[in-house]
């Protein structure tokens, strides 16, 4: 398990490692397999014994994985120049069957190709079979050195539980404190050594105080500096806030640094003493770390605190952080005074122990709190919805905490000690790694909503999350180094990442699709302002109207991108012929399968092209009526009347019948039809209807309005207003407006609007009977309609009434 401090000196080498892989550039020298081949025999020899340490093996292998990026860097040798001879080969055709004659000169030119193609290949086979070996090596290596590991960390050692091992450890620890102190008293006793520290006394005492001022006021200072920003309503304070709050961090940080300074200046501390205050820094850097992030994560301000807790929670979560990281101090403090003192296991294991048992109650007491989390939440809505995803995650890991806080001093009481520090303390930092990405998700969430103005509520955009994902992806291999990772594995991982796979005669790495990626992005981006610029520049001073405007930039977007991903594809050197044969037997398949989405692509490029229908166009298809807004190439956007939208396939308008009411210009007609009571002069009603069409604002008098005469209706003489508007969309205001005059000038000249009137004859009348008595009504049937002893009279008729109906019950008229 290793140590924070050291933990952070291999978190940096992994990163220094990573960066160096990914921009070095192996220049394209020659290449000394004598060398390589003295060094594989040294390497498989020295796995085979079994007898090299650890730091050996790390050592031989870092030696053979930098020959082996030699050779996978040889393995690209020659490349343009093998395509372009495989070219010149494949020109030339399949060589001739048995029996078949060559011409002598493409024969002769075959030989001298196939003769360059194998003098160019033989380097690459060369540096393939030595890439080969390589990597067998490294998998030696890295399995020797997990099977020590694994062997090590299942070692059973002496419990630390036995009482015998006790005093053994008592008296090692008390001997390097008596060991300390004489020092302390040997520097003291010498006069040369106080007359030293008289001399820098004065610059001791000042750096004293000023240690001590920053270190028990600087936070304090700092907290309330932070506070006065979070009070603040105006955008962008949870950023100043959060940079502010570092100074809790640097201020007490430099504190420790002046008293650290004013004891090494005395002159005072021995060996032991000097070599401990050397690590005091470090330490302090720690606890202070992790103070600060349980501050921020657990902040006492509801509004900051970035998991929904009470606040008697949060105070427990952040006492329960600061403990936390005394105790990460407290277990490098024993190991560095017992690897310094060279303790025997046994007392290793006794004084480690209390460290991990306390280490695991606080853990505990943490995993609970982070099991509460949105508990308060799901007390008060019970039926609300389940928790945020990030909450679920957050309550699993209080749950792992718990486990991991049992479990491991659990088997460090056994024995199996390496395997409860293994277990403690990669849980306790991989919960503070976990939150400073949570912190540092917030303030990138923050930093975006103070520079896009918005409130916090509205900073979860679209860049805030993908960088919340990057954190994360970059988070990964921190953690797997906590839990035990060597840096070689990372770089291993890295090694094969670039080496990628081979497909068929290509070999393939994802580093191309990071380039084809990057490439295409670029490409998609310059199509983007491309198309920007032209529909806010270029084509407003055009005479193109909206539809072919729309038409152009469209036809410019699918162009861009098609030749983005070209270039992207080019750029990234990934040879799809390969692919061809596989391509050509899914064609057949997706072909079957995205027919329609094939159809309606080409449909909506013919709609684009032709421009039968335009943006804001009112339009009826299938029986749907609406205003187009928008046109892709899968499908147009209809918005209907009733401000719903209606998505139709773009082969509907291509092979089905399309009414475009609005297209080319607003003119349309309008039909409002009306009926007068027989006996109306007809003439008149003529007049007064041509009148009202007339003199409409809207109605076009180039064609003149017309007032048809259509039919004798059953109840009514039917008469129509035939107009042509300027703008259609303005028909049912039109049709409105128009019936209210017609009412009113019929009105006014006494015109009848007739209705429909209807007889209803009941049958059998004589079945009604009064509530109170047995008097039949009569009634006169219809001289029509007599009926037969096979009919049966009607059962309780309802009489249909009718508002200008009269009722005379003598003739069961009504």
């Amino acid at each position: 398990m290793p140590s924070p401090r050291t933990f952070l000196q291999s978190a940096l080498l992994a990163l220094a490692l990573c960066v160096t892989l990914a921009v070095q550039g192996i220049a394209q020298t020659e290449i000394d397999y004598d060398a390589w081949s003295d060094l594989a025999a040294t390497a498989e020899a020295t796995v085979e014994s079994g007898d090299a340490t650890d730091a050996q093996l790390e050592s031989l292998r870092a030696d053979v994985a930098t020959w082996r990026e030699e050779f996978l860097e040889g393995t690209k040798v020659n490349a343009q120049r093998i395509a372009t001879l495989q070219g010149q080969i494949d020109a030339l055709g399949a060589p001739p069957e048995e029996g078949v004659e060559e011409t002598e000169e493409i024969s002769e030119r075959r030989l001298s190709l196939e003769s360059q193609m194998a003098e160019l290949r033989s380097p690459v086979r060369r540096a393939e079979e030595a890439y080969s070996r390589a990597n067998g090596i490294i998998s030696e290596i890295d399995s020797k050195i997990r099977e020590r590991q694994t062997r090590e960390l299942l070692e059973l050692g002496p419990a630390p539980i036995n009482p015998a091992l006790w005093p053994q450890a008592a008296e090692s620890f008390l001997t390097s404190v008596r060991q300390l102190i004489s020092e302390f008293q040997e520097n003291w006793a010498s006069d040369e050594k106080r007359a030293g520290a008289k001399q820098t006394a004065p610059l001791a005492l000042l750096l004293l105080v000023v240690g001590m001022v920053l270190l028990l006021r600087g936070r304090r200072w700092v907290g309330n500096a932070v506070q006065r920003l979070r009070d603040l309503t105006r955008h962008g304070t949870g950023v100043w806030s959060f940079l502010v709050s570092l100074g809790q961090i640097i201020v007490p940080m430099l504190g420790i640094l002046a008293l650290s300074r004013a004891a090494l200046s005395t002159g005072m501390l021995g060996t032991r003493g000097a070599l401990l205050l050397a690590e005091v820094p470090g330490w302090a850097m720690i606890v202070l770390g992790v103070w600060w992030l349980g501050e921020q994560v657990f902040s006492k301000t509801h509004q900051t605190g970035l998991l929904p807790l009470t606040q008697a929670q949060r105070t427990e979560a952040r006492i329960n952080t600061r403990l936390l990281g005394v105790m990460l101090v407290a277990f490098d403090v024993v190991r560095s005074i017992a690897a310094y003192e060279d303790y025997n296991s046994a007392t290793s294991v006794v004084l480690t122990f209390p460290v991990i048992v306390l280490t695991g109650i606080i853990l505990f007491r943490l995993g609970v709190s982070l099991r509460k989390v949105g508990a308060a939440d799901q007390l008060d809505n019970p039926d609300g919805t389940d928790l945020a995803y990030r909450l679920r995650i957050v309550r699993l890991l209080g749950q792992a905490a718990m486990v991991v806080a049992v479990l491991g001093p659990v088997m460090a009481m056994i024995g199996y000690t390496n395997a409860g520090e293994a277990m403690v303390y990669p849980a306790v930092m991989t919960l503070v790694v976990l939150g400073l990405v949570l912190l540092l998700q917030h303030f990138i969430s923050d930093l975006y909503a103070a520079v896009t103005q918005r409130d916090e509520e509205e900073a979860d955009g679209l860049l805030p999350v993908l960088a919340g994902f990057l954190l994360s992806l970059a988070a990964l291999p921190v953690l797997a180094l906590i839990w035990g990772a060597r840096v070689a594995d990372l770089t291993e991982l890295w090694a094969q990442f670039r080496e990628g796979f081979t497909f068929g005669d290509t070999r393939i790495a994802p580093t191309d699709f990071l380039t084809f990626a990057l490439v295409f992005a670029v490409g998609y981006g310059a199509t983007r302002l491309l198309q920007g610029g032209l529909r806010g520049s270029v084509l407003p001073k055009t005479k193109l109207d909206i539809g072919g405007q729309n038409a152009i930039i469209s036809g410019v977007g699918y162009l861009g991108i098609f030749l983005a991903a070209i270039i992207a594809i080019t750029a990234a050197g990934l040879d799809l012929s390969s692919l061809a044969i596989v391509a050509g037997a899914l064609s057949v398949g997706i072909g079957f399968g995205l027919q329609n989405i094939v159809s309606n692509f080409v449909s909506g490029i013919i709609l684009l092209i032709e421009r039968p229908i335009s943006e804001g166009d009112w339009i009826e298809v299938g029986g749907t009526h609406g205003t187009v807004r928008s046109i892709s190439v899968r499908s147009t956007r209809i918005e209907t009347f009733d401000r719903y939208d209606v998505i139709i396939p773009n082969a509907d308008f291509v092979s089905g019948r399309v009414s475009n009411y609005t297209r080319g210009n607003a003119l349309g007609r309008i039909i409002v039809p009306v009926g007068v009571a027989y006996g109306t002069d007809t003439r008149k009603v003529e007049k007064i209807l041509l009148k009202i069409a007339r003199f409409h604002p809207l109605v076009m008098l180039t064609p003149e309005p017309y007032v048809l005469f259509k039919a004798f209706g059953a109840d009514s003489m039917d008469f129509e207003i035939r107009a042509v508007l300027s703008d259609i969309n303005e028909g049912l205001k039109v049709r409105t407006e128009m019936n209210h005059q017609i009412v009113e000038a019929f009105a006014k000249e006494g015109i009848e609007i007739p209705f429909a009137q209807r007889d209803v004859w009941l049958r059998n009348p004589e079945t009604l009977r009064q509530d109170k008595g047995e008097v039949q009504v009569e009634a006169a049937s219809p001289p029509e309609a007599d009926t037969t002893e096979s009919e049966k009279p009607a059962r309780n008729p309802i009489p249909r009434t009718d508002p200008a109906a009269t009722s005379d019950p003598d003739d069961g008229e009504i």
